[in-house]
């Protein structure tokens, strides 16, 4: 096999390399996408969950508070 040949097998199988590690990169971070999406929805239903139990803590609160005061 001639020098050419040689370094042009080289540049192909870096070629080939740079290919391949491409792939997995978008893989992963069509993984990492997903995942984060599913943390954000996650985080919306917490967050409103969080909210409707601090409304009901509030006004049970305020319903004790009212009559414990007294005059």
């Amino acid at each position: 096999m001639s020098h050419a040949a040689a370094g042009t097998s080289e540049v192909m199988e870096g070629i080939v390399g740079v290919a391949d590690a491409a792939e997995a990169t978008g893989a992963a971070a069509s993984q990492v996408l997903s995942s984060a999406s599913g943390l954000s929805q996650q985080s919306e239903i917490l967050t409103t969950g969080v909210g409707r139990f601090l409304a009901v803590v509030r006004a049970a609160w305020r319903t004790c508070l009212e009559p414990c005061r007294g005059p």
